[in-house]
């Protein structure tokens, strides 16, 4: 029937041909214009989405940093509490010195006044003077406990020095990673930039200038009538043709890409407003996902790997056209293809 409106549009032209060739014109340059607006559009929203993947793998590394460096600062925190305690142990210890020294020196003094007082107070003399000597050791030891005190103390401030040293050295560690992982997530950014270019430059040339095949941002856009029929998601055989080149295409540049570049084709399948009447999908979900999975399955049959596929359904929530008119709904049935990052 297409092909016979075709040829009677074609007759009814043939009575006007300046009529024709005005209007060919005015065609061609409203194409010029769109294909202009067009690229500048795929390639700024490019910019932006890879930008915005970079940002958020920096923020998640930075995130991870500075967990080890709160912990760190826990530990040092740590170290100021004991080493404040083992400050207080050692003023508490002087002052023990101190009070013991002070009841030898009495005792001491007691002793001179009782050698005048031999004879009446020899027993109290032996009694000061084995005090004296207990409270000599006890002045000892207490002298003892002061100097291992103080080599912890010393320990310690050692031990927090080195930590704060650390510290400071992870924050450097932490800046310089950041400037490394700006300029490897850029350059990542540049490589799939590159490679998706190429991708879409192969499809164009493959699927020439298809009136139901778009380019709109970074995606190609298939009418799903190209694929199936309404309200069915069996690939028909034009569909499968279709596929063929694309898959020739995407395992070509497969063998080009760099393994470590993380790179997927996601396929997204979505349908009209109109809720669907059918016994086998319940649902426009269950439509678009459906056609979107057999898309990608007919692609892993003829040998692209199935790792670097995605079947998404979006149903009718992502319309190119709000429009309620036949046209609309015929651009909003459609299977997007996206080359990007996983």
């Amino acid at each position: 029937m297409a092909l016979a409106r075709g040829r009677r549009n074609s007759s009814e032209f043939n009575y006007w041909p300046g009529f024709v060739d005005a209007l060919s014109t005015l065609v061609l340059a409203i194409v010029f214009l769109l294909s202009v607006f067009l690229v500048v559009q795929f390639f700024l929203s490019q910019e932006v989405t890879g930008k915005d993947k970079a940002l958020e793998a920096l923020n998640a590394k930075l995130a991870q940093l500075n967990d080890l460096l709160s912990l760190e600062k826990i530990g040092v925190l740590g170290l100021n509490e004991q080493l404040s305690q083992m400050r207080a142990g050692l003023a508490s210890a002087e002052s023990e010195r101190d009070r013991v020294k002070g009841l030898y020196d009495g005792l001491a003094g007691a002793g001179n006044d009782a050698a005048g007082r031999a004879g009446e107070l020899g027993k109290a003399l032996d009694s000061e003077k084995q005090l004296s000597s207990r409270a000599l050791a006890q002045v000892e030891v207490l002298n003892q406990q002061i100097a291992a005190l103080r080599r912890q103390l010393a320990a310690l401030e050692d031990a927090l020095e080195a930590t704060e040293k650390r510290d400071r050295e992870s924050q450097g560690r932490i800046a310089d990673l950041g400037s490394r992982l700006n300029v490897a997530l850029a350059q990542r950014v540049q490589e799939l930039s590159r490679y998706r270019s190429e991708f879409f430059g192969r499809l164009r040339a493959i699927l020439g200038t298809r009136p139901d095949v778009r380019i709109v941002g970074d995606r190609f856009v298939f009418q799903s009538e190209v694929f199936f029929d309404t309200g069915q998601a069996l690939l028909l055989p034009e569909g499968r043709d279709e596929l063929g080149k694309i898959a020739s295409a995407l395992t070509e540049l497969g063998k080009q890409i760099p393994s470590e570049i993380a790179w997927v084709m996601r396929v997204d399948g979505h349908t009209d407003v109109r809720p669907i009447n059918s016994p086998v999908f319940k649902s426009n979900w269950e439509l678009s996902s459906a056609r979107a999975i057999a898309v990608v399955q007919y692609l892993v049959s003829l040998g692209v790997p199935a790792q670097r596929l995605v079947a998404a359904g979006f149903a009718e929530f992502q319309p190119l056209d709000v429009a309620n008119t036949e046209d609309a709904f015929k651009r909003n049935r459609r299977i997007e293809l996206k080359l990007t990052e996983r």
